[in-house]
Parts: structure tokens; sequence; C-alpha cells
């Protein structure tokens, strides 16, 4: 116990071990937001599954929150039984009062970079994931450990906070040590001109790293400007019959709200409403949210762009685009003298989240069908060369009309719906990914995404009380 309130005098909460391990490659995890839009699943993603299920600590339990995964035993419990066995050893070879003194700090930095290496395996037998994987997987479970039951618009707790800063700077370290050579013309001393290699940071961490941090920090500010606030959060089991006017939305009938979200406590407004001025800080804060959210969407997307596509993601797709995307589509997409997917989509009357994604994947699969079939006349085989072949493939080719007018029926399916889950395909990707680099700006991009689209529901939620509360008056 007296290590036990020592490693909480120094602020150190470590993240949740083997979150993933609870996990399912093919559970989509719903997200905080509130209202009848769809469930925003991209934050948590089946990337957390990834890990083998070797870990001694691997639990499993219900998750009452999608956010919020509850850990049996903690890692602190883990940390201090391992300093105790360090203690005992110290007490059995030492005499007593020359034990050394134990860094918490050190013993964080030894157990993170222990679990890097092991590939989060931790019977050492080499069955563990690549590194890439086991690093997107510590941010991705650090982020769901510190902000999974941050639910409110209120500051993050000052331990919270530190810990989330403290453990992203080691994570994000090792992008300090990803660096591309150049070539630098140089003149010695008496004059001759020499070329020599110069290393910076590679081009897509100098680019889209310090934009993450910056996005990082934006949102930690966003949260701390709700300090002192005229609304207030109530827990939904704790609201009495007398509360109707506390302003809760749940206590509205309203059409847009007809699914309950019962583990976000509920926001509640004075029977005047909120002041002129909380109303505009709200709608400012909502309105940088949203931008930040688009932004960290936007890297996100040409990162998974960028990452390659795995060989057993090709090796599973149908031999037919037409049996994927069905003969009624089908026809229209080959048809049409005008395609528009717009149009397509309409006619469809996609009615929920997870229609909307089978028909990605659906869509995404023939994509890639029609432009393998469109390449087979070439003697480059590697998946790697299709960007070129497609390039030297006829443009009236049926096949590449086909892959051309898939994409942009893909593209606009995820303009309509932004807030959709990891298609097949990205999850693949991230699953089978070995670039470092890729891996950290992925993940780390996916959690600000999702923590900004969750600030702008929870505002848009106080602003929606706030409104029927006006109302009612």
């Amino acid at each position: 116990m007296d290590n036990l309130k020592d490693l909480y005098e120094v602020g150190y909460q470590p993240s949740p071990p083997s979150l993933d391990q609870s996990l399912t490659g093919e559970t989509t995890l719903n997200s905080t937001l509130s209202g009848d839009s769809f469930a925003y699943c991209r934050t948590n993603s089946e990337v957390s599954a990834f890990s083998e299920p070797t870990d001694d600590n691997n639990s499993s339990s219900e998750t009452p929150s999608p956010v919020c995964w509850p850990v049996k035993k903690s890692a602190s419990q883990a940390i201090l039984s391992r300093l105790g066995m360090r203690q005992q050893k110290h007490f059995m070879n030492d005499k007593p009062g020359e034990q050394e003194p134990v860094d918490l700090e050190l013993e964080m930095m030894k157990e993170r970079f222990s679990k890097l290496l092991l590939g989060e395996d931790m019977s050492g037998s080499g069955k563990g994931v690549c590194t890439a994987v086991a690093i997107s997987n510590a941010i991705t479970n650090l982020y769901a450990s510190l902000f999974g039951q941050h639910l409110k618009l209120e500051p993050l707790h000052p331990e919270k906070k530190s810990m989330w800063k403290r453990e992203m700077n080691c994570l994000l370290s090792v992008c300090d040590y990803i660096v591309e050579f150049n070539p630098v013309a140089q003149n010695l001393q008496e004059g001759t001109p020499v070329e020599v290699m110069t290393s910076r940071p590679r081009l897509d961490i100098y680019i889209n790293l310090p934009a993450l941090r910056k996005l990082d920090a934006m949102l930690i500010d966003i949260l701390e400007s709700f300090k002192e606030t005229e609304f207030w959060y109530v827990e939904q089991g704790s609201m009495s019959g007398n509360s109707r006017h506390t302003g809760s939305f749940r206590r509205i009938a309203h059409p847009e709200r007809k699914e309950e979200k019962w583990w976000l406590p509920v926001p509640c407004v004075s029977p005047g409403g909120l002041s002129e001025k909380a109303r505009k800080h709200l709608r400012d804060k909502r309105d940088c949210a949203s931008q930040i959210h688009k932004a960290a969407m936007a890297i996100n997307g040409s990162i998974l762009a960028e990452m390659e596509i795995p060989d057993t993601y090709m090796a599973s797709l149908p031999k037919s685009g037409r049996a994927s995307v069905g003969d009624i589509m089908y026809r229209y997409m080959w048809t049409a003298d005008k395609f528009s997917p717009d149009y397509l989509l309409d006619c469809l009357d996609i009615n929920s989240e997870h229609e909307a994604l089978e028909l990605a994947d659906r869509v995404e699969a023939s994509m890639y069908t029609w432009r393998r079939k469109a390449c087979m006349s070439h003697s480059k085989s590697s998946w790697n060369m299709v960007k070129d072949l497609m390039s030297e493939t006829d443009r009236s080719d049926k096949n590449h009309v086909l892959a051309e007018r898939s994409e942009s029926l893909l593209f606009s399916l995820k303009q309509r719906y932004p807030e959709l889950s990891q298609t097949t395909l990205d999850t693949s990707k991230i699953q089978y990914n070995t670039d470092v680099g890729q891996a950290i700006l992925e993940s780390y991009s996916r959690v600000l995404e999702g923590l900004a689209f969750n600030i702008v529901a929870w505002t848009e939620d106080v602003l929606f009380v706030d409104k029927s509360m006006k109302t009612q008056n």
C-alpha cells in the first residue's frame, strides 16, 4: 500500500493493459454520439484486436460504455507486484536499511519499452504483434484509459492531462529517429566540392506530426475553457420525477433523438436558459472542434491511403465485382450514360450505419476486383504496381469504367456519412501495417478525430437543451 501511495503521488496512472484482447476483430464500438445520427466508431477501431491473447492479464467483461473499457486487473497492480518481487529479492539478499530506492518513472519506462519489444506477448515466445501494431495499440489504449470516462464538457483531470502529455511524448519520440537521407553539396576547406548525405525527418512525419500536435493542444484547450459554465450534468439514474425543469433533453419529446445513450450524463440548464455569452462560447468551440475533426480525418485518410494493401485482402476479394455489388447496382453503374453516385445512393434508401458500412465494403471490394481484372493483360503481377497499370489501361475498358464509377460511389458514400466506421480494407491495412511512422500518424490522428467529434456532440447536446428550454418557456 505504501508503494501504491507513492505511485499516485508522482501522478502516474498506467494505461489499462491488454484492452485489445477483450475485443474481437469484428466488434464495432459505438461512440458517445448523442442523437439519431450514425454512431461514430473510428476512434476505437478494430485495431486493438490485433494483439495475440497471450497476456496473463487478459480478461473479458461486458462494456457499459463504448469508449470505456473496464479492466479488472489494473496495470498499477501489475507494476506493484513486480516492484514487490524486486523489493523482496533485495530484502532477502541485502541487510535491513540497504535496499536501493525504486524509481517508479524508470520502472514505467522499462515496462513500456519491454511491451513494445515483446509485441505485447508477455510469454516472450515471439508470437506478439509487430512493432507498428504494438505502438498503434498503445496509443489507442492510452486514449481509451484517459478519455474513455470523460463524457462531459469540462477540463481533463490534471493527473490525466499530465499523463497524456508525458506518455504521448514518449510514444511520439520514436518519430525523432525516423529519417531519410538526402545528398547535399558542400565545399571543403580547400574549396573542393563534395556531396554528403544529411538526414532529415521523413516527409510524411515532417508534415503531419507537428499538425497533429497542434490539433491535440487545441482540443485540450477547448476542454480547459469549460471550467466555469452555466450548465451542469446529472446522471440519468439520479434524476427524480420532479426534475423536468432541469432542462434534460431526455424529458423532451423530439423526433431527432429517438435512441437513448444511457451511459451519457444528462446536460442541464437553468429554466431561463443560457446567457448569450455562454451560448456564443459554445458555438465557437463547437465550430473550432468541427474544423479540428475535419483536419484529423483528412490526415487519417491520407495515411490510410498510403498504406500498402495486404495480400490477405486481395486474396479475399470476390471473383466477380457484379456479385459483390448486386445486379441492380451493376446494371445502373454500367448502362447509365451519365453516372450519378448521389442519385444511386438516394435510390438505395440506406437506413442504418450497418447498411452504409456493408455497402462501403461491397463497393470497395468490387472496385479492386475490377481494377485487378483491368490489369490482368499486363505482365506485372505485383499489386503495388496497380496505379502504374491503371494509367496504362485503355480508358474505354469495361472493367476500368466500372472501377472508376465504384471509386466515385465510395467517395460519395463517405462524404454523405463522414462518421462511418473503418471499412474492412482500412482495418486490414492497420492490422498488417509494418511501417512504424505510418502506424503512429494513423493512430494519433484517429484518436484526435474521435475526441474532436465527441466535443462537437457534447456542445450540440447542451445547445439542444438550451433551445428546448427556450421553447418550453
